[in-house]
């Protein structure tokens, strides 16, 4: 293997080597360094031994002329600013003058670390501090609670302006997505439900065993997944999925500027992409739900069949006695309201990207805790009401 040869640039009158970007002149005391062209990472290499020699100089000041600096990347702007690092560190007064100002924020930005420098430590806790984050978070959940009334308000006026006169509802978008928020949610919502009913099914016959009602099994696993599982798990993964889609969607639009094509246009925003998404969701969740609750109690007959030794007969003839319509339909009146709160806190968020793709990631992210919060809270608000009632 050969080794390839570097010519490097003949030493100049002050000991320090020339080059086309880097010439140094002394003045008395002092030394004016100019620097010249473009100083990228291929300059760097080369005028590192003059950098270095310069650095080592004994003069009283060194002055750094970038005035004729084209390019810098972080390689150059590094170069210089650990030669002017270097001579102050030895008590020469250095002034780099002339620099771009688009420039200067690179060559700012590479600003060497002080090994020595300590550690901020973490902000002590307060009980001031502590009130203001509280807040500040208060009034951000009110301002959120206020937005999603706000667009609330728009979809149910919305809907009214459909009900008056239907064809102002964007069919092709409603069936696109039901498609894209039901039909192809139906694979994930019956396997999780099904290894759920499975899981919940298993650890009830175990402990009811113990009383020797293992046969009550089946009504646990019915009433359970009827009322709250089949209905929670669907509203938890469709959250996951369809309101994310909706904020990025929606987001995504905002950035390209397309949101801002649909009001040029003269067209509602509201109407073109919120009450189609609503509507979808509205009829999908629910027929989502009915599919969870046929996953769930098949995987708690998968296992009172065969860890019971009960007949199909029997596991349904003891879950017709112990399951009334109402666990039935308890469940299903939960699914529009889910279904209202997960598409207007995944449009809602959608709405409120900045502009940048950052902002896409953190309103998605937002929205699907926003939605799974939202639809735990009123699950538990439903599981309250419907217990006053006797239901």
């Amino acid at each position: 293997m050969q080794a390839t040869a570097i010519d490097r640039p003949a030493a100049g009158r002050n000991g320090i080597p020339e080059s086309d970007a880097l010439a140094v002149e002394s003045r008395g005391d002092a030394v004016v360094a100019r620097l010249r062209g473009a100083w990228t990472l291929e300059t760097a290499l080369t005028v590192d031994a003059a950098m270095r020699a310069l650095a080592e100089r004994s003069d009283r000041a060194v002055t750094l002329d970038a005035a004729a600096v084209t390019r810098l990347d972080s390689a150059g702007a590094w170069a210089i600013r650990r030669t002017a690092a270097r001579l102050e560190q030895r008590g020469v007064a250095v002034e780099i003058v002339g620099l771009d100002a688009g420039l200067r924020a690179i060559l700012d930005k590479a600003t060497l670390s002080d090994p020595a420098a300590m550690v901020a430590p973490p902000p002590r806790w307060s009980l001031p501090r502590f009130l203001e984050q509280l807040g500040r978070h208060v009034v951000e959940a009110a301002g959120t609670g206020r937005g999603l009334l706000g667009l609330l308000g728009l979809v149910v006026a919305a809907l009214g302006r459909v009900v008056l006169r239907p064809r102002r509802l964007r069919g092709i978008a409603v069936v696109a997505q039901i498609e894209a928020t039901g039909v192809t949610a139906l694979p994930i919502v019956g396997l999780l439900c099904f290894l759920v009913g499975v899981v919940l099914a298993y650890m009830g016959a175990l402990q009811l065993a113990r009383f020797g009602a293992a046969v009550l099994t089946v009504n646990l696993v019915g009433v359970s997944v009827l009322r709250e599982i089949g209905i929670l798990l669907a509203a938890i993964i469709v959250a996951g999925r369809s309101g994310s889609a909706f904020a990025a969607q929606i987001g995504t639009m905002k950035v390209n500027q397309e949101i801002d094509a649909l009001e040029t246009m003269g067209l509602s925003v509201v109407d073109v992409l919120v009450v189609p998404r609503v509507v979808a969701l509205v009829i999908a969740l629910p027929a989502l739900a009915v599919f969870a609750d046929v996953a769930g109690l098949a995987g708690g007959a998968v296992v009172c069949l065969f860890l019971l030794d009960l007949s199909t007969g029997q596991f349904l003839a003891q879950l017709a006695s112990g399951v009334t319509i109402w666990s039935f339909l308890v469940g299903l009146i939960k699914a529009p309201v889910f279904a209202v709160v997960i598409a207007l806190v995944g449009c809602h968020n959608g709405l409120g990207v900045s502009g940048s793709a950052e902002s896409v990631g953190r309103q998605t992210t937002r929205a699907v805790v926003e939605s799974i919060f939202l639809v735990i809270v009123l699950n538990a608000i439903f599981a309250i009401a419907f217990a006053e009632m006797g239901i």
